[in-house]
């Protein structure tokens, strides 16, 4: 199939020329823009590896992604003056209105979906290997002290996707340490170590308040006495922190009873050499034995491969997926219900000998990226205007993505609303989307998902983060859709003089910032 590219000096009609120019031959151009826009649909959904492993079909896909987007916002202008001539006609008792509407959106609503995601919400995710490292890190929580200081630091270090989030919360749910800790909670840290802002999160996580007192000086006392004389296990998840005296000012307002613990996780043994009174514990890999059980879970629904005709190919996947139990479940997922032609063919990928700098876990989860039908793609790539660590409300996502036009109109007896529910579960069955340790009602996103969603995302979209500012950056501001910025009340308003360039620009919403779940989707709906 070939489609043809305008390049930037031959664009598309501006929306003033196609509405002359149909007076003439509107039916004809209509149903050429229709069948072009189909080609192109058709091209991007069925496009896969191939692209990152030839230079030019990467740079073709992207001339296309760009020609998708022109046509979609020349449809975009069309509709819109045709529900304003509409309006207009009716205001006048004129029924005629030329180009229906229903016509020009009917390409994307009427689009066949191939495959819909069931709407359960799966189990928990089975946690296999980790009796023993579960033992040894309750051994460090419980155990006696034998140092003079009330409170101490355990850290868990491992590499990304190994289950350091996964071990912390078996202990942390583990009924002993619920009975032995008077108090518990839970602050997910990420990249920003911030005292004042780390203070705040663990202030409203042990409180359960989200206002918080102002300035660091009276938090700390507010917080020491909240702290004071309480046997506490407080989990710092995902730090990245490598100043140690960021690490002293924050370990001043963490004095409780003796016995109190502070869980850190963490990539980085250069981590947990900043702070003092640490027990380190390293996560290892899986063995090959639980590596088979994890992946016989999502894959077969079994126990193991002991008799099944599959063994043979998923002793060779464990090996492609390195003991990482995040690779292990995702590709579970991706081979489910699959026969031993396309285990094979998922081998055989090119994607496996691939080295884009993107880390060793990402072949397997761009497999995983790739398994998605195209609407579920857009809707997981548009995730990257969020910062890692979000904490997503389902239902104010599927009302974004509803406002963005990811999600067609309703057929049958469902909703629009509730189509947009069912690809959200389809993306959570897949382990996009992971249940919220913070807060039950809520969802996160891995890392390496959320790094997985900006590797995809392009020169479309662009987040600007509050250690950024769009003046006198690099990048070309009139290719880029979708925009979002951390919106912090007490900062600044940062100067947005280069969106100016973005004349293409669809998407442009502040994220708030909530510091009792760090970033809470629920805020912009």
């Amino acid at each position: 199939m070939r489609v043809k590219i305008k390049n930037e000096d031959n664009r598309l009609k501006s929306s003033e020329d196609i509405r002359k120019t149909m007076k003439v031959e509107r039916g004809s151009w209509l149903e050429k823009l229709k069948t072009k826009w189909t080609y192109i649909d058709v091209v991007l959904a069925n496009a896969s590896e191939r692209h990152i492993t030839q230079e030019a079909v990467k740079v073709w896909l992207l001339d296309l992604h760009r020609l998708a987007y022109d046509i979609e916002d020349v449809l975009d202008d069309m509709a819109t003056e045709t529900l304003r001539r509409k309006l207009n006609d009716e205001s006048h008792g004129n029924t005629s209105i030329g180009v229906d509407i229903n016509t020009i959106l009917a390409l994307r609503s009427n689009r066949n979906f191939e495959r819909l995601e069931e709407t359960s919400l799966l189990d928990e995710s089975p946690v296999l290997g980790r009796e023993k490292d579960e033992a040894a890190v309750l051994e460090k929580l419980l155990g006696d002290e034998s140092c003079n200081q009330n409170v101490s630091v355990v850290c868990i270090v491992g590499f990304g996707g190994v289950g350091k989030t996964t071990l912390a919360k078996l202990l942390y749910n583990n009924e002993k340490v619920k009975d032995y800790f008077e108090l518990t909670s839970w602050v997910c840290v990420s990249n920003d170590f911030d005292v004042l802002a780390v203070s705040k999160a663990i202030y409203q996580a042990v409180t359960g308040e989200d206002n918080t007192p102002a300035g660091l000086n009276h938090l700390q006392e507010v917080l020491k006495e909240k702290l004071s004389n309480k046997r506490f296990l407080l989990v710092l998840d995902d730090v990245w922190n490598e100043d140690h005296q960021k690490w002293k000012d924050l370990e001043k307002l963490l004095k409780g009873a003796p016995g109190s613990k502070i869980i850190v996780t963490t990539r980085k043994m250069k981590v947990a050499s900043t702070m003092d009174n640490v027990k380190c514990h390293n996560l290892g890999i899986l063995s090959d034995e639980d590596s088979l059980s994890l992946l016989a879970k999502f894959a077969i629904d079994e126990h193991n491969f002991d008799n099944h005709p599959l063994s043979s190919l998923a002793q060779d996947i464990i090996m492609k997926c390195k003991g990482l139990p995040l690779a292990l479940i995702a590709i579970g997922r991706v081979l489910k219900g699959k026969g031993n032609d396309e285990w094979d063919k998922l081998l055989k990928s090119e994607i496996w000998s691939s080295d884009d700098g993107e880390g060793d876990i990402l072949p397997v989860l761009k497999l995983s990226y790739y398994d998605l039908p195209l609407h579920l793609k857009k809707l997981f790539v548009y995730c990257c205007l969020f910062p890692k660590d979000y904490l997503f409300n389902k239902n104010a996502l599927v009302l974004l993505w509803m406002a963005e036009g990811f999600i067609s109109e309703s057929k049958g007896t469902k909703t629009m609303e509730s189509l947009g529910h069912q690809y959200f579960e389809g993306l959570l069955s897949r382990s996009f989307f992971q249940h919220s340790t913070e807060k039950e009602s809520e969802y996160i996103m891995h890392d390496l998902m959320h790094d997985l969603a900006i590797s995809f995302a392009g020169e479309f979209f662009f987040m600007l983060d509050d250690k950024m500012n769009v003046n006198g950056r690099n990048e070309d501001f009139n290719k880029i859709r979708h925009f979002s910025f951390l919106n912090q009340p007490d900062e600044e308003f940062i100067n947005f003089k280069e969106l100016h360039k973005s004349r293409r620009l669809r998407t442009f919403f502040p994220v708030s910032v909530n510091w009792r779940s760090r970033f809470n989707t629920s805020d912009h709906v």
